[in-house]
C-alpha cells in the first residue's frame, strides 16, 4: 500500500496476530451467539491493522528524508575498506546480494558483497523496493558496530536501491 510516496507494508507478525483474532472473534460469535461482541472486537482488530501500518509508515517517511542527506554526504567505499575507524561514517558501497533475511519482519539484513570482501548491512524499516538473492544494489548507511558496544563493523542501512550491472562499474 502507498500513502504518498511512501511504500507502507505490514509484516508478516501482524497479519498472523490479525488472523489469529479473527478466527477467535468469530469462533467466540458462532459459539454464543452474542453478536455485541462485535462492538468492540471489529475496532479492536482495525486497530491490530493500522498501528503497525502507522508504525512503518513513520519509520519509512523519515528514512526517505535521511536519503538527501545519505546522498549528499556518504562517499564511495569498497567493501574491504568498512572497519572500526569509519564507525558513525556514512558510507555507499554497491555490490551483490548474497544473502536476505528477516524480510517478513520488516527488519530485513543482508550480506552484500564487492569483488573485495562481504559486510552485513542492517535495516530497521523494510526497503522501499524488494530487495532478493543475487540483485545488484547500491547501499546508503552508517558504520556502527554489529552490537551497541561491540562486534565488528556493519552497515545500518538507509537506503538499498537495484541497480543495473553497468552503473555498478
Amino acid at each position: 500500500m502507498e500513502i504518498g510516496n511512501v511504500n507502507v507494508r505490514i509484516s508478516a507478525l501482524p497479519l498472523a496476530v490479525f488472523v489469529f483474532f479473527l478466527l477467535v472473534v468469530i469462533a467466540s460469535v458462532v459459539i454464543t451467539g452474542d453478536y455485541s461482541i462485535l462492538l468492540w472486537t471489529v475496532p479492536t482488530l482495525v486497530l491490530l491493522l493500522i498501528i503497525p501500518a502507522a508504525l512503518n509508515y513513520m519509520s519509512q517517511n523519515q528514512y526517505i528524508d535521511l536519503v538527501p542527506v545519505y546522498e549528499r554526504e556518504a562517499k564511495d567505499y569498497k567493501v574491504r575498506m568498512i572497519n572500526e575507524s569509519m564507525l558513525n561514517k556514512p558510507v555507499r558501497i554497491k555490490g551483490v546480494v548474497e544473502r536476505a533475511s528477516f524480510k517478513f519482519l520488516n527488519r530485513p539484513q543482508f550480506t552484500v558483497a564487492d569483488r573485495t570482501g562481504a559486510v552485513s548491512v542492517k535495516m530497521f524499516t523494510s526497503p522501499q523496493e524488494d530487495i532478493n538473492k543475487d540483485d545488484i544494489v547500491e547501499v546508503l548507511g552508517m558504520v556502527i558496530r554489529r552490537f551497541v558496544v561491540a562486534g565488528e563493523p556493519v552497515i545500518n542501512c538507509v537506503s538499498i536501491r537495484k541497480i543495473d550491472a553497468e552503473k555498478k562499474k
